[in-house]
This record gives structure tokens, sequence and C-alpha cells, in this order.
């Protein structure tokens, strides 16, 4: 994925921080929960607003995809 965010100079560090949090399949709509491949674990990422960016297979992959778009994650309990 090769998309990066671009939000001029006026960007402060607060807006560049995304959260990773653990998210259970069994929370998610059925389609999504079809598509989890047995997994009873997703991980979701989320900007300071609570507005989800990506939902992935793992923790490490969450971070890898916050790092590559240039944000800082931090995981959530």
């Amino acid at each position: 994925m090769d998309t990066k965010y671009d939000f001029g100079p006026e960007a402060d560090e607060a807006r560049r921080i995304v959260y990773v949090r653990p998210v259970p399949v069994t929370d998610l709509p059925e389609p999504l929960r079809a598509q989890a491949g047995g997994l009873e674990t997703l991980y979701a990422v989320h900007d300071a607003e609570g507005t989800r960016l990506a939902l992935v297979a793992d923790r490490r992959l969450a971070f890898a995809l916050a790092r590559q778009n240039d944000f800082a994650p931090v995981n959530v309990h």
C-alpha cells in the first residue's frame, strides 16, 4: 500500500497518532466475520476522532501499516 496522507505544514503531532486495538471477530458485522478466515481477533486502526481507518489480521501488521503511512501507532487495551 503506497497511500500517503498529506496534512500540510499546519499538521500537529497529535493528528499523526493512530490507535491500534484488538477487536473480537464476534463483535463485527456478519459480512466482516465471514472474511475473518477463522481468526478470533482482528486489529483495528483508528484516528484520533475514533474513525476506523483499517482492520487487519494481526497487531504487527496494524503497526506496520500505520508507520508506512507516516502515523505513530499507539496500543489501546
